[in-house]
């Protein structure tokens, strides 16, 4: 007799009766449900992610997700990027496959040693394809470390072997397709039938994986070309290439050699190196009639308020005078302060700032007049005046922070050559492994998580709940622009996962598996877990990262 246990479907509200052993594959199967019209692709269960291959043998809360939310998404992308793989090991087995980042709509991928080719793309994508249309089952499996370990190395799989001897996990999770043993850290889809929109394109050195639309998962989604952002990236890459240290596995073997402090210099060396060229371009500018103002823009936890403070200092040495000015004290009186579809105060949008008296002000300042600076009075949410005045003397400039900063809107009154704008942003070249990229969004949840929590007094239940409208507010109002920038600036640090890393799980632990931000708190406890530490003894007091950990020797 066949052992019934009960499960509560958050999708239907309600609990039902399951068989014990039966999958979340056959249960959603059974139950037919999904409120956007797709097929579930992973589900929560005790809001903890998990592949629909997952048996049920006690009771359990359970619901189910599409490709529509963020594991899904999730998902979606490592499937593709196993289906690839095949693809790839199939036509080319002596070809490496690299999936390096997220941009331009799309996964920047290498084949090496083969340069990009039309015939390649062509190939590779009528074979993902062919996957997709025989519905081949993605199968997990679990087995001791050394057996994998083995496996991974008698197919060249050499920076998945060194990371699995750097974690030193007893047994270790892997995936098969079509005979293809791979690995990835999260879950995968039930089958091919459920990758169902894709494209291959041939893009600079390399080729773009492009999946799903974020925003509309039934789409395809949209190549938006990213020149700059590529150059940023490429730049660190050579760099990781130059130190020996592209992936966790190589992350891990340097701690376990005592380089901790090694890496730490060059690392911060290169972030001195760049700020320093962004300095020495801002006063060329300057010193041929331009480069009045200096705009510094970009997303949360991207470390703008250090890379700001930095700069001034680099262009003090250039014999400049860097002020500062806050768009923060132009914002518009609390009555006034649009509202997002939710009906809360829109603090992000750029209508949330007084353009009009913002621009005003430049204006009289680039002529040479004192101006009178407003504060604001968040209490009261109103303007106020307190007698700051402020004059540009011979060899001033302005630098003004903010995630606005490269909106053409923000400044519209001030003519083009007045302006410089530099974008920050924590583009993450470091690599889990060839298959496995880390997140931008992912290190910058992190060094928010850590910082909300020591400065602002905020769990990190509260960051995580908050984080998708963060998210949506970048979307819309910061990553437009980012291409408008005269420099990009990579604020990423090669060793600050390691150095996070107990910060952050110790803040992460305290999350309740009650609720729904546990998913989250889940999945990055689980990605920390694959970095050794590295104390923060030796981080210098000007680096960016104290930003976020505290000991800085900046005031903020």
């Amino acid at each position: 007799m066949t052992h019934k246990i009960e499960i509560f479907c958050k999708n239907l509200g309600k609990t039902i009766e399951v068989s014990g052993g039966e999958t979340l594959l056959e249960i959603a199967g059974r139950l037919g449900i999904m409120p956007d019209g797709m097929r579930p692709i992973v589900a929560l269960v005790n809001n903890k992610t998990e592949p629909l291959g997952y048996a049920v043998y006690g009771p359990k809360q359970v619901e189910f997700l599409s490709r529509s939310s963020a594991p899904g998404t999730r998902a979606y992308t490592r499937s593709l990027c196993m289906m690839l793989y095949c693809a790839v090991r199939k036509h080319l087995p002596d070809t490496r496959l690299r999936i390096e980042h997220s941009i331009s709509g799309g996964y920047y991928c290498r084949l090496i040693p083969q340069p990009a080719d039309e015939n390649i793309t062509s190939t590779l994508l009528e074979s993902m394809r062919r996957l997709h249309e025989l519905a081949l089952p993605f199968c997990q499996r679990e087995t001791l470390s050394t057996e994998l370990i083995d496996k991974f190395r008698s197919e060249g799989m050499d920076d998945k072997v060194l990371l699995l001897e750097t974690i030193q996990n007893l047994y270790s999770s892997y995936s098969t397709l079509d005979g293809v043993a791979d690995s990835y850290y999260g879950a995968l889809a039930p089958s091919t039938a459920e990758i169902d929109t894709f494209d291959l394109k041939p893009w600079k050195e390399g080729y773009l994986l492009m999946g799903v639309d974020r925003k509309e998962p039934k789409k395809p989604a949209v190549f938006a070309p990213q020149d700059k952002m590529y150059e940023a990236y490429i730049d660190h890459l050579h760099f990781n290439d130059v130190i020996g240290v592209s992936d966790v596995g190589q992350l891990n073997r340097e701690i376990e050699l005592n380089h901790s402090s090694y890496l730490i210099q060059v690392a911060e060396a290169m972030h001195s190196r760049k700020i320093g060229k962004i300095a020495d371009e801002i006063a060329g500018r300057y010193h041929q009639g331009g480069a009045r103002i200096v705009l510094i823009a970009g997303p949360s936890s991207s470390g703008k308020t250090t890379t700001t403070k930095r700069l001034a200092i680099y262009l003090t040495t250039n014999l400049l005078k860097p002020k500062m000015i806050s768009l923060d004290n132009y914002f518009v009186n609390r009555d006034l302060t649009p509202r997002d579809a939710d009906g809360d105060f829109d603090f992000e949008s750029i209508y949330a700032l007084d353009l009009k008296a913002f621009n005003a002000d430049l204006s009289a300042l680039l002529r040479g007049e004192e101006v009178a600076l407003p504060t604001y009075n968040f209490e009261r949410g109103e303007r106020v005046y307190k007698g700051d005045k402020m004059r540009l003397d011979d060899n001033s400039l302005l630098l003004i922070e903010g995630i606005h900063g490269l909106n053409p809107m923000l400044t519209a009154q001030i003519e083009e050559k007045m302006k410089y704008r530099v974008y920050v942003s924590a583009l993450t070249t470091l690599s889990i492994d060839d298959h496995n990229w880390i997140p931008t969004t992912d290190n910058r949840l992190l060094r928010r998580i850590i910082r909300d929590y020591k400065y602002r007094g905020t769990s990190a239940v509260e960051t995580i709940r908050r984080w998708p409208s963060v998210r949506r507010g970048e979307e819309k109002w910061i990553f437009p622009y980012q291409e408008n920038a005269d420099s990009t600036f990579n604020s990423s640090l090669l060793f600050e996962l390691a150095v996070m890393k107990d910060y952050a799980e110790a803040i992460l632990r305290d999350v309740p598996n009650n609720l729904p931000e546990y998913a989250e708190a889940y999945r990055l406890r689980r990605f920390l877990s694959y970095f050794k530490a590295i104390g923060e003894k030796g981080i210098p007091s000007t680096s960016l990262l104290r930003e976020f950990l505290g000991g800085s020797s900046f005031h903020y």
